[in-house]
């Protein structure tokens, strides 16, 4: 296995990196558009970066200060190696250290078994985003156990 490192990242110091990420997977990948990739919201996020050896970056999420999880990138070359995995556990404990009760995301429908291994119920129907399929999941962090 290859080997990476996970951190808290900020917008201000890091958004270069989140966004080589996000750009690779989100717009290039996906085909989303620009517009709805990119919004206003990540000054006032918490932000978890991943790395590997040489420090390029490799994958991301961010929590919105309501509890919502999103914007979860890997690149192609780095999935299924545990770093979606590690990105959510670290992003998890940030938000358990800040209290956040309760955490929700819209996970895209084929990942959605990713996130029932980590511990997310779906709480709704499917629905289109991005022109992508989504369900809605939730994650009692109260309920949690840290390791």
């Amino acid at each position: 296995m290859a080997a990476y490192t996970v951190r808290l990242a900020s917008w201000h110091n890091d958004s270069a990196a989140l966004k080589l990420v996000r750009e690779a997977v989100f717009i290039r990948e996906q085909g989303i558009s620009v517009e709805l990739e990119l919004d206003t919201l990540d000054a006032e996020c918490i932000h978890i970066l991943a790395a590997d050896a040489m420090l390029h970056p490799i994958g991301t999420a961010r929590l919105l200060p309501d509890g919502t999880i999103g914007r979860m990138a890997v690149l192609k070359e780095w999935r299924r190696q545990g770093v979606g995995s590690a990105l959510m556990e670290k992003l998890l404990d940030e938000a358990k250290d800040r209290q956040v009760r309760q955490v929700t995301l819209n996970a895209q429908v084929y990942v959605t078994a990713f996130y029932r291994k980590l511990g997310f119920q779906a709480v709704g129907e499917e629905f289109m985003e991005a022109g992508i399929s989504h369900v809605r999941m939730g994650y009692r962090l109260y309920d949690r156990q840290i390791k």
